[in-house]
């Protein structure tokens, strides 16, 4: 399975100057968050029943591969997933919820609180749009939904749920998934 992950993955994935295209999404190779420039670590594509749901970028002051050292630093981050396939609020929630569960299963109870938060400002999400999560140290996490900014959840330790449900020991959209995020 991972060979023909890795086989799909290379001819759907293309570098160009500025950029990474994978299915068709092109994302670019650095954004900026409050004056500091983050780069592209890693550009994943999540699937699920063989439907290509969305394409993830991973945004850090640095490329980092090691999980481990992302989630132990506390340093502004953004996650991109732009969606291939609709998706409805009820699916978006069950998807947070999963990834609680399997990566943070003791998670203390203001980060519980704040997923139920996300989870209230979901919406369904149509193909060609757009979630982005940025971490702020100090401020915490900015939720943008369909381009319209929900609100921000407080904290670094929801910050890094929220990022375990991709990178974390158990990602819900799969291992692959993961290894492409951390530039694989």
């Amino acid at each position: 399975m991972r060979i023909l992950y890795s086989a799909l993955l290379s001819l759907l994935l293309t570098v160009s100057a500025g950029a990474t295209t994978l299915a068709g999404v092109n994302l670019p190779d650095k954004a900026e968050v409050k004056g500091q420039s983050l780069v592209l670590n890693g550009i994943a594509l999540r699937t699920k029943f063989f439907i290509k749901v969305y394409v993830a970028g991973l945004y850090l002051p640095q490329k980092e591969k090691s999980a481990a050292k992302i989630l132990g630093a506390d340093t502004p981050r953004r996650q991109v997933m732009h969606f291939l396939y609709g998706v409805s609020k009820e699916q978006m929630c069950d998807a947070w919820n999963d990834g609680l569960s399997l990566n943070t299963p003791n998670a203390p109870a203001e980060v519980k609180k704040a997923f139920t938060t996300l989870c209230g400002w979901m919406e369904p999400i149509k193909k060609g749009n757009e979630l982005v999560l940025t971490y702020v140290p100090g401020d915490g996490t900015e939720v943008q939904v369909n381009g319209k900014v929900k609100g921000t959840l407080p904290g670094k330790p929801t910050a890094d749920a929220i990022l375990s449900t991709w990178i974390g020991p158990k990602p819900d959209p799969g291992e692959d998934f993961k290894k492409a995020l951390l530039g694989g």
